[in-house]
């Protein structure tokens, strides 16, 4: 998602040692003392994972310096990165999420297009704008490098076959409940398994679960998670979905824009560090509500269609929620894939380009 050239340009005063270099992993391996009395402070030490005892040392030195900022560790194999972390450096690190770009990043860097459908099967990593690399190349890459062979070592799949037909039963479900004992069945594995890739996924920033909101309804509410993806580009990839027409066209046009939609919301809240609880709402007999976000003790709430046609029904699920918990509500709004827009009496209708808190 760019961490290197993110940390390169806004960190120009530090030095960069990359540690996929095999010269430096060797230093870094063999004389970690030295190696950090020749790197001692403002050093950016990126893809440090692969030097997993060298996060002990660092522990030593950081207590010792106390120089505040002294290191940036950065690695794409966040699974690794964290387990290290946590072991040697936990209460001594502030972390960071990179998520793929955002709209507003994308439309500062006049990459955005009019057509949500194009910018949903581009994707939004970006090496696929910088680079100009066509996104089924990029996506083709992307998954036999880093998902089939960094994810299965991982997670020492037996059978690579089945690791990636169970990443597209992943995609198949993007925006749905996510039932492990289906996904395990459907896949072939067990449901232990099924759980633990589901975690390194999500570990990896391939996934994420969506968790319900709870509250004291008369009616039994969902209490299962929506499994959702960082990218849309990659979920099409993966659903064989290769051009803005197919998204439109597709069965599942109303799961990716949700999908997409609710990545926004997920990456404006990492990106300004807003750290707001969101969740959806789903009830028994079918009403729902498909984000919650919460600002102080008040709830705002999100509808997501795939449709520029606004009807009055597709407030329904908002006004609903809203009878259940009136007190508590401060916003309703329903985005839309349209360009444009307005304030009705059932709530705000928002175009998919200016989503807002």
């Amino acid at each position: 998602s760019g961490k290197t050239t993110f940390l390169k340009t806004h960190f120009s005063e530090y030095q960069y040692v990359n540690l996929e270099n095999l010269d430096t992993r060797k230093f870094a391996t063999d004389d970690p003392n030295g190696f950090l009395a020749q790197y001692d402070k403002f050093v950016i030490f990126d893809e440090v994972q692969r030097v997993p005892h060298l996060f002990s040392y660092l522990q030593t030195k950081v207590d010792e310096d106390k120089i505040m900022g002294q290191y940036i560790l950065s690695g794409s194999q966040n699974f690794h990165l964290m387990q290290n972390i946590t072991q040697s450096l936990a209460g001594r690190v502030a972390l960071f999420k990179l998520l793929p770009f955002d709209v507003s990043e994308m439309q500062d860097a006049n990459w955005l297009n009019d057509d949500y459908a194009i910018n949903l099967q581009k994707g939004f990593y970006p090496a696929i704008y910088d680079r100009n690399i066509p996104s089924k190349v990029f996506y083709s890459n992307y998954v036999q490098t880093y998902v089939e062979r960094d994810l299965s070592e991982l997670i020492h799949v037996k059978d690579l076959k089945q690791f990636r037909n169970f990443i597209s039963l992943c995609a198949a479900r993007a925006g749905q409940l996510l039932n492990l004992n289906s996904l395990a069945n459907e896949c072939g594995i067990s449901q232990p398994t099924a759980k633990s890739w589901i975690s390194v996924l999500e570990s990896s920033y391939i996934v994420y679960q969506l968790q319900p909101y709870f509250s004291n309804f008369n009616k039994r509410v969902t209490k299962s998670s929506k499994l959702f993806f960082y990218d849309t580009g990659l979920l099409c990839y993966l659903l064989k979905i290769n051009d803005a027409e197919s998204v439109k066209l597709s069965s599942l046009k109303g799961s990716l824009f949700e999908n997409y939609v609710i990545n926004e919301y997920i990456k404006k809240n990492y990106h300004n560090n807003l750290l707001l609880d969101l969740w959806f709402w789903r009830d028994a007999v079918g009403h729902e509500v498909d984000l919650i976000w919460q600002n102080s003790e008040m709830l705002n709430l999100i509808e997501i269609k795939a449709s520029e046609t606004i009807m009055t029904d597709m407030f329904k699920g908002l006004t609903y929620f809203e009878k259940l918990k009136p007190e508590l509500i401060q916003s309703k709004t329903l985005v839309h894939t349209g360009l444009f827009n307005q304030q009705r009496t059932l709530g705000k209708v928002m175009s998919w380009k200016e989503i807002v808190f």
